[in-house]
């Protein structure tokens, strides 16, 4: 109907109202397309690939809208240039459909979950003690307590770089860290995945401290030209990104045990403890990585069987329609046929 209206020139465009009484979710994301290029950065590819569901150009043609069916999260429904609608909110739809994204709308509840945690309400900004630019510039900032040295995470820089690059080294995964300080990145399958493997182990050490964080990859043998680039539409470099991710997955923080009285094996065990954590963290960064491969290839795998089967359903359809036309002719020919015989016997 809306088409009709549309192609007889009675409207101006199509739009569509999001409501209380559908399923219909609405994603925008706005400044992440470069409309000359059709280049796209990393975090709407990110969204767009794991909600897996119809998405089109937004009319400016700088951004994307991606439908889908699903119950929206309690919390923040928007955060820099990504905001998430299923109600009271009204989108323009273009009909540019985005290549190699399904062309229907598809119910994606665990992939819009996983979206809304990361990008729009993310936990950690009250949980770990730090909070991310509101605005959306991407950048980690510092939120701690005036007395607390500028510190994040609840560890003070009571360590030297030397020192704590002395500690990585001899931790029960120091030899990981060894490699990676190198630059080494045997056993990683992209460098990003190194840089965010290093990032999660100078997390830990650094108690979670952005600067210090930074300053540190920035002596490491991991270092390149793209740590400064800006790869987000909120105007965030790649390491900023990198480093605030790393944060985000680093579950526990190391603390220099400031009591003296402290045994050493209670230190030893303390720090043991807290490295094995840290470790668990960088494995759990890589598995994630891991993890979202196989999404990524069994939704595709999902989409081309739920297209096939489409497809295959409007074939039966077309030849049951073709069935039924043949028999009507068949049961005409019959009543001419016997019409004629009726008067060859009169």
């Amino acid at each position: 109907m809306a088409l009709d209206w549309l192609n007889a020139g009675r409207a101006d465009g199509i739009g569509f109202v999001f409501t209380d009484s559908d399923p219909i979710v609405g994603v925008d994301l706005d400044d992440c397309r470069d409309p000359d290029t059709g280049a796209i950065d990393e975090d709407a590819q990110d969204i767009i690939e794991r909600l897996d569901s119809y998405t089109e150009l937004s009319p400016s043609g700088t951004g994307y809208h991606v439908l889908l069916k699903g119950d929206l999260p309690d919390g923040r429904n928007r955060r820099g240039d990504i905001e998430l609608y299923d109600t009271a909110r009204f989108f323009t739809v273009t009909r540019n459909h985005v290549d190699d994204t399904p062309a229907r709308i598809a119910r994606r509840q665990d992939a819009l979950v996983a979206i809304h945690r990361e990008y729009v309400d993310p936990p950690e900004a009250t949980s770990k003690g730090y909070a991310t630019n509101q605005t959306g510039s991407g950048a980690t900032s510092r939120k701690s307590d005036p007395e607390a040295s500028g510190t994040i995470g609840g560890a003070e820089r009571a360590l030297s770089d030397e020192e704590l690059l002395e500690k990585a080294r001899g931790a029960s995964n120091g030899d990981k860290f060894e490699r990676l300080w190198r630059g080494n990145t045997g056993g990683y399958e992209s460098h990003s995945e190194s840089d965010m493997a290093l990032c999660c182990l100078l997390a830990f050490w650094t108690g979670g401290d952005p600067t210090w964080m930074d300053e540190l990859f920035r002596r490491s043998g991991l270092i390149r030209e793209k740590w400064d680039e800006v790869h987000y539409a909120d105007g965030a470099t790649y390491g900023e990104k990198t480093i605030e991710r790393a944060i985000a997955t680093t579950g526990e923080f190391y603390e220099p045990d400031s009591d003296s009285k402290s045994s050493a094996s209670e230190r030893t065990a303390s720090t043991t403890s807290a490295v094995e954590t840290s470790d668990t963290a960088v494995s759990d960064a890589e598995a994630d990585s891991d993890l979202h491969r196989e999404r990524a290839y069994f939704a595709e795998k999902t989409r081309l069987l739920n297209q096939r089967i489409s497809d295959l359903e409007e074939t039966i359809a077309q030849k049951d329609e073709r069935i039924a036309t043949l028999t009507d002719d068949v049961e005409r020919l019959k009543r001419e046929i016997g019409s004629e015989c009726d008067e060859m016997t009169k």
